[in-house]
């Protein structure tokens, strides 16, 4: 089967669209990548979506006006996907961009993805899966992280637990470890509050390379009021996003000080602030191998850091080298999602979201009528074509 899949992220700076073939050999299900293309959101897009997001206040025509703007983005992105995939794809998932996540004492409560799957179905002409999150909200889970399920099937525990680290808006963190169930939960910031003062204070979208950050030192009180943040000692499962980590509370840390901190130095501090966190966590589950992911790879300082926090302990490299472009990791693992769902399996892992059962996730988008899905095999390995 040929899946397009789309991703917008936290980071909402473009859609990452990617086609895959699935095919399956009795547990063994093999991904082959058939293409992966990065769209870039224009300025003026970047903006509405940022206007729309907590802690700022909307309406609901804001609300429709950007779900119809952004299922017409979408549409066009799956268009590209299907050239990806030669002409022809059975499905496409366009999991939408998350505008808010309602958690209320460590609930989810609710969660909004906008994208008008409608307007994808139409341009494309196949059946488009959406709202990926809401079934394992509804189950009482997180509703996230979702990309575990890739995880679980990609990495193998045998020479100890390993962890997959995505690091795009929300540092996220999957664990694999023998005979254990998997862990998954977002870490907390990688490029939200990165990205927020690059703009802020260089007028820029990001850090180019971390060259920035390289250039000044760690704030040793920023860093303390940073790490004082409740969720970082909160237990999984758990989910963040922008609702927490917005620009106006990278003001609010910096105001607390009394003083002004250097743009560099801002910089600095943040980049620790991830490295940190995250080498945390990966040392509290004793692994012996990350494997990264998402734009935050990017950041050579970052990757830096966090490979010398890791000496000696585990060994940090991509999944370029499991034959999955670090950009694209998580469209692919939406793919895979997409294909489950297809399939009436679940593609959420309680372990991870903390919900009752593991759901089947998504709503469909019909377009034409439907067609019969072959009866399920649950697949117990996931293999990438060309390694």
């Amino acid at each position: 089967m040929l899946f397009v899949a789309l991703m917008s992220g936290t980071s909402y700076d473009g859609v990452d669209v990617v086609a895959a073939e699935f095919t399956r050999h009795a547990d063994t299900l093999r991904l082959r990548p058939l293409g992966h293309r990065e769209l870039a959101y224009p300025d003026e897009l970047r903006d509405a979506i940022a206007a729309l997001l907590p802690p700022a206040a909307t309406t609901v025509e804001a609300v429709c006006r950007l779900d119809n703007r952004l299922g017409a983005v979408f549409a066009e992105a799956a268009a590209v996907g299907v050239e990806l995939a030669g002409g022809r794809a059975d499905a496409v998932v366009s999991p939408g961009q998350t505008v808010f996540h309602w958690v209320d004492g460590g609930v989810t409560r609710g969660t909004l993805q906008l994208g008008a799957p409608a307007r994808v179905a139409e341009r494309v002409r196949v059946p488009v899966l959406s709202d990926l999150r809401a079934a394992d909200v509804a189950a009482g889970g997180q509703g996230a992280p979702l990309v575990p399920a890739f995880d679980a099937l990609l990495l193998d525990p045998a020479g100890g637990a390993r962890a997959a680290l995505n690091l795009g808006g929300i540092a996220n963190l999957t664990v694999v470890a023998p005979d254990a169930p998997v862990l998954g939960y977002d870490v907390g910031p990688a490029n939200a509050l990165l990205d927020a003062a690059a703009r802020r204070l260089l007028g820029r979208p990001h850090d180019t390379d971390g060259a920035r950050a390289a250039a000044g030192r760690v704030h040793p009180a920023l860093l303390e009021l940073l790490l004082a943040e409740p969720y970082y000692a909160a237990p999984a499962p758990k989910s963040t996003g922008k609702e927490l980590f917005h620009p106006g509370y990278l003001d609010e840390r910096l105001a607390a000080l009394g003083k002004p901190v250097a743009a560099d130095d801002v910089l600095a501090t943040l980049t620790e602030l991830t490295a940190r966190t995250v080498a945390a966590e990966c040392d509290r589950h004793r692994v012996v191998e990350v494997v990264a992911a998402g734009g935050g790879v990017r950041n050579r300082t970052l990757m830096s850091r966090l490979a010398a926090l890791g000496a000696r302990r585990w060994r940090l490299r991509t999944t370029a080298e499991l034959g999955v472009p670090t950009q694209a990791k998580e469209a692919y693992a939406f793919a895979l999602l997409g294909w489950l769902s297809w399939h009436g399996l679940p593609g959420a892992l309680p372990s991870v979201t903390g919900a009752r059962r593991a759901a089947v996730l998504g709503s469909w988008t019909p377009s034409g009528p439907a067609r019969a899905a072959a009866p399920p095999v649950v697949p117990r390995r996931l293999v990438i074509d060309g390694c």
